[in-house]
């Protein structure tokens, strides 16, 4: 079973029950809202809350699963350099020392996980300065949706900031995960707004970084037939597509 129907007396709990049922997460369906239901007034004009919620293809999931132990390496590492780079003073330094002490930042964490065949190839493009990873364990420098990456590339950013002598840029990058994940991200995108247009009804998506939410709204901003927003609060926030009727 891909699909369920489910009603209930708030979407919330429609929600629940058919994920209950078909097994899954939150994180593995689309949600499409047929009716948010109703509460009436001394039980005149109750109307309960009617969800549909779809399980995702393999390639729609563009879900990457990273063990327990990479996911805490990465959450203390962040608390702990975060705290560090910002008491210690700037380092004068060079904007080439700077790419130095980031690619060697990067190859400490990839050995604290047990990766030991990294490689990393620097392009320069203006104050962007690109570093692609390579390893056969590439999945593990990804992460659950990209958030092993993203924790990366942010706490690269601290060391280049410590040592650069000019502002610049750090972007990371594994097996063109994140050109392939925006192509993903904007196919689903345009996938999701047909939907809730055939349906007229909206559809919600599983809770995504600020950055991947922007894909999406850039990616159907052409679109007269369906306004797109954010709801929640990360870590929890996620977009709606709604059509215009």
């Amino acid at each position: 079973m891909n699909q369920i129907t489910q009603t209930a007396p708030t979407k919330e709990e429609a929600i629940t029950v058919a994920l209950e049922k078909l097994g899954v997460t939150k994180q593995e369906v689309t949600i499409t809202v047929l009716n948010e239901g109703k509460k009436g007034f001394l039980g005149f004009g109750v109307k309960p809350a009617v969800v549909q919620v779809t399980v995702l293809k393999n390639e729609e999931k563009i879900v990457e699963e990273v063990p327990q132990q990479v996911e805490e390496v990465i959450k203390e590492e962040k608390n702990i350099s975060t705290t560090t780079f910002g008491e210690v003073e700037h380092i004068e330094g060079t904007n080439d020392q700077a790419i130095e002490e980031t690619i060697q930042y990067v190859m400490e964490i990839a050995k604290e996980m047990n990766i030991d065949d990294l490689t990393v190839d620097q392009k320069r493009e203006g104050k962007f300065v690109h570093l692609h990873l390579n390893s056969k364990k590439a999945a593990l420098l990804i992460g659950k949706r990209g958030q092993t990456l993203n924790a990366l590339e942010s706490l690269s950013q601290l060391v280049a900031n410590k040592f650069s002598n000019s502002f610049i840029i750090i972007k990371l990058d594994v097996g063109n995960y994140r050109e392939r994940r925006q192509e993903s991200l904007e196919q689903l995108a345009e996938r999701m707004a047909d939907k809730a247009v055939r349906t007229g009804n909206k559809v919600e998506f599983e809770p995504m970084s600020s950055f991947e939410r922007k894909i999406i709204h850039n990616a159907l901003s052409v679109r007269v037939d369906i306004e797109t927003y954010s709801v929640g609060t990360d870590p929890n926030r996620y977009l709606v597509i709604e059509p215009i009727k």
